[in-house]
């Protein structure tokens, strides 16, 4: 009988402890502009903020903007790491003209993992 409860013991502890590891990739936590934002002001960059660690020279973003049923990519530069390892920044060419954008992103976490997203904005 102590073998069983030892067990159920580490099993118990395993399932606590593997949703942590789980959730660890590298999510979207903050952006600006920010996801569904309007601004009547142009940013002169985006810059994505993640869970944890991103390998930014394995990473991409790519800006569109988005006419009706069309969309047309925007020319960036290279995406580069932000003011922590958790940040990349990407500088636009150009000022983005009024119009809806969408972000799109592919990023390798330093963990091994690689997730992808998307997020819309307004410019005015």
């Amino acid at each position: 009988m102590p073998a069983v409860l030892s067990r159920a013991r580490s099993l118990a502890l395993a399932c606590l402890l593997l949703p942590g590891l789980a959730l660890a990739h590298g999510h979207l936590k903050s952006a600006e502009p920010a996801p569904d934002s309007t601004s009547s002001q142009a940013p002169k960059q985006l810059s994505l903020t993640f869970s944890e660690g991103i390998e930014a020279s394995l990473s991409q973003v790519q800006l569109q903007r988005l006419d009706g049923q069309a969309s047309t990519t925007i020319t960036t530069g290279k995406v580069i790491s932000g003011t922590d390892a958790r940040t990349l920044e990407v500088p636009l060419e150009a000022p983005l003209p009024a119009g809806r954008y969408q972000v799109k992103w592919r990023v390798l976490a330093k963990d091994g993992h690689k997730t992808q997203g998307d997020y819309r904005f307004t410019v005015q």
